[in-house]
C-alpha cells in the first residue's frame, strides 16, 4: 500500500480550495512551491489541513469524485467550504501533518464550529468583558467580512494567560504587536474562525465567544446560529 499525503489549501477566491496529494518527503517542497507560486492562475494559497494516509492515491480519486459537482474544469480547484472538506478527512485513519498541534478531535471541532460561523453576516462586532485573573477590562472590535475576522487596531486584549488557551490561538498571539496595557498596535487577521476562537485571542483564555461577542445592537452572535436552527 502506498504512503502519502492528502492536503487542503484556500486560495485568494473566497470559497475556493485546492485538494491535492503529494508523496510524504515532498509535503514542505510542494506547500512551499504552491504558496508561493500560486496554481492555476489562482494566488495566495494557503495550507489548511493535511494528513498522511495509505492508498493517498484511492483516497484523493475518491475525494474529488464525492465533490466532482463542485470542482472547477479538470483542476483541483474546488468551489466548497473547507470545512466540510475538513470534516471529511478528519475521518480518515492517518496521521496529521499540519497543523502539526492539533489533534484529530479538535480540528474536526473546529471545522464544525467555523462552518456555523459563517451564519453570522458581515459587520462590526464587540466584545467587553472583565478578567477575573488580574480584573483588568478587555475591550476589542473586530470585523467579519465572508466569515473572515479582522481584529481592529485599538483593542484592548487581555495579557495574563489563563488555564485552557487553544493551542492555535496562542501561536496566533505570539505574532500580535501591543503595548504594557494590551492595546493592539495594528490590525490582526484572524482568517476564518469561530467566534470561540477570535474570543480566546482577544481574552487569552477559552472562551464562549458565541455568548461574548456582539452586535451592533448588543445582541449576542448565538442569535444568527439559533436562527439557523429554527
Amino acid at each position: 500500500m502506498s504512503k502519502g499525503i492528502i492536503y487542503i489549501m484556500t486560495t485568494a477566491v473566497p470559497g475556493l480550495i485546492k485538494i491535492g496529494k503529494t508523496g510524504c518527503a515532498n509535503f514542505e517542497q510542494r506547500m512551499y512551491n504552491l504558496e508561493h507560486n500560486g496554481y492555476c492562475n489562482v494566488t495566495a494559497l494557503k495550507r489548511s489541513f493535511a494528513i498522511e494516509v495509505e492508498n493517498y492515491d484511492e483516497k484523493e480519486a475518491l475525494i474529488h469524485t464525492i465533490f466532482e459537482k463542485s470542482r472547477v474544469s479538470d483542476t483541483e480547484l474546488f468551489a466548497l467550504d473547507v470545512n466540510i472538506v475538513t470534516q471529511l478527512l478528519t475521518s480518515f485513519d492517518g496521521t496529521i501533518v499540519y497543523p502539526k498541534t492539533e489533534t484529530k478531535a479538535d480540528i474536526f471541532e473546529n471545522a464544525v464550529e467555523n462552518q456555523k460561523s459563517r451564519l453570522i453576516p458581515n459587520g462590526t462586532y464587540t466584545f467587553k468583558k472583565k478578567k477575573k485573573s488580574d480584573n483588568r477590562m478587555v475591550k476589542a472590535t473586530a470585523v467579519i467580512t465572508n466569515g473572515k475576522w479582522k481584529l481592529k487596531k485599538g483593542s484592548i486584549i487581555g495579557i495574563a494567560e489563563d488555564v485552557g488557551m487553544p493551542q492555535n490561538a496562542k501561536s496566533l498571539r505570539l505574532s500580535m504587536q501591543y503595548d504594557n496595557s494590551g492595546k493592539l498596535l495594528e490590525d490582526v487577521e484572524l482568517g476564518e474562525c469561530s467566534p470561540s476562537f477570535a474570543g480566546a485571542v482577544v481574552l487569552n483564555r477559552s472562551n464562549n465567544g458565541w455568548i461574548d461577542w456582539k452586535d451592533k445592537d448588543g445582541n449576542s452572535v448565538d442569535i444568527y446560529r439559533k436562527k439557523n436552527d429554527d
